[in-house]
């Protein structure tokens, strides 16, 4: 009891961390990039910072989440239950977070690397949206677990 307790409070912590970071990137630091107000050093460093978190929030949020899917569920609840539904979107939700923010920041990048900025940025900024939305998504699918609201 006291395991799944810690497992669930760091699954949610720890995803709630790298959601607000995609967010966060998507929604001040790449329309500032677009502005002008970076350079390309320190875009690079944020887009690396972010990716770093984002493979070691994969690790943990695989790791307690697979502790609490095989103690909570079975196969059947898994794909026969709303609640089962919600996880395997979770899943889902999760792989495309990570594939998103690794694509746009090797986009990113890429682009920085030639010492541009706005160019790099704003061709990102959609995928780095779009991350923001599925972490969103994933956060509301989070909720919904939690609540307890869907029981079937």
């Amino acid at each position: 009891m006291v395991l799944d307790t810690v497992m669930q409070t760091l699954h949610v912590l720890v995803g709630a961390l790298w959601v607000g970071s995609v967010v966060f990137v998507a929604g001040a630091v790449l329309p500032s990039a677009v502005e002008g107000a970076l350079d390309a050093a320190p875009l690079e460093s944020i887009a690396d910072r972010l990716v770093y978190l984002s493979r070691g929030a994969s690790v943990v949020m695989l790791l307690t989440g697979g502790h609490l899917a095989g103690t909570g569920y079975t196969v059947a609840s898994l794909t026969g239950t709303w609640r089962g539904h919600l996880v395997l979107a979770m899943l889902a939700l999760w792989l495309v977070l990570t594939a998103l923010v690794e694509i746009g920041r090797s986009r990113l990048v890429d682009g920085l690397r030639e010492k541009r900025v706005r160019t790099p940025a704003e061709e990102t900024a959609t995928i780095f949206r779009a991350a923001a939305v599925v972490g969103v998504l994933l956060l509301v699918d989070a909720g919904l677990l939690a609540s307890g609201f869907v029981l079937y």
